[in-house]
């Protein structure tokens, strides 16, 4: 069998369906706006109506939905609100998720179960609902990891636990769907401009010494930006990608060689 692999990706994403969840910020703002540009139909999800609607400003191609990804109607919802609007669904990113500075010491039960919900329930059943969409389509999940998935983060565990979570569900679902034709990837971010770590409740001193630490200890000499982040995501949802599944790139500027 011969395998169409000269398509570029402008045309190949051209007339698809991607659903972005965090799209409000960050890697997710850019993914959405990213997908767009590459002539996708984009649904951008997210808690905050506002800022979604910065995300989607100028952008023709996408669509938001205002939703709390654990919200036990969410997945439905969401799913529905993309193949009601254009009739299929293509991509799934799972980008949501959020970051808590938790020491052991400081470990509660609360603060645990809200990083797995958040990071590990919500894409879990987000993926579960948009599956028979996915099949139908041959489409692809690209999900979000951290370089924090795997290697360790003193003060932060299940943080990075959560991550680690990630990274299995992206490899276990690989092997799982690659019969269905679905691949499964995932990004593996490192330090990344955005609103996470304020987010996470650090006052801004506190951000801003983070910020000038990673940077130390990443050998290409900084955070990454959200668009060099976002590129990745589409090539690995891309269906010119033919052969790819089950990895998880590390777009860290070499921090998980360290």
């Amino acid at each position: 069998m011969t395998v169409q692999t000269t398509v570029q990706p402008q045309e190949s994403l051209a007339g698809s369906v991607v659903i972005v969840t965090g799209a409000g910020s960050g890697i997710g703002r850019a993914a959405a706006r990213a997908f767009a540009r590459a002539g996708a139909h984009v649904l951008g999800v997210g808690r905050r109506p506002g800022a979604l609607a910065e995300t989607a400003d100028g952008h023709a191609g996408i669509a938001t939905l205002s939703a709390d990804l654990r919200a036990p109607e969410a997945p439905r919802s969401i799913i529905d609100a993309a193949t009601d609007r254009w009739g299929r669904l293509d991509v799934l990113v799972n980008n949501a998720g959020a970051t808590a500075m938790m020491p052991l010491a400081e470990t509660t039960a609360e603060g645990i179960d809200g990083l797995l919900s958040l990071n590990v329930t919500a894409p879990s059943l987000l993926a579960r609902a948009a599956l028979p969409h996915l099949l139908r389509s041959k489409g692809s999940i690209v999900n979000v990891s951290s370089t924090y998935g795997h290697r360790p983060l003193p003060g932060a565990a299940h943080y990075a636990a959560s991550k680690a979570a990630v990274e299995q569900l992206t490899r276990s679902w690989a092997l799982e769907l690659a019969g269905g034709g679905v691949r499964v990837n995932a990004v593996a971010p490192g330090p990344t401009e955005s609103q996470a770590l304020s987010a996470a409740g650090l006052p801004d001193t506190a951000v801003e010494q983070i910020k000038r630490d990673e940077a130390a200890r990443i050998p290409l000499g900084r955070r990454g930006e959200p668009d060099e982040v976002a590129s990745w995501i589409v090539r690995l949802a891309d269906p010119a990608t033919t052969w790819l599944t089950g990895q998880v790139l590390a777009v860290d500027g070499g921090l998980h060689l360290t």
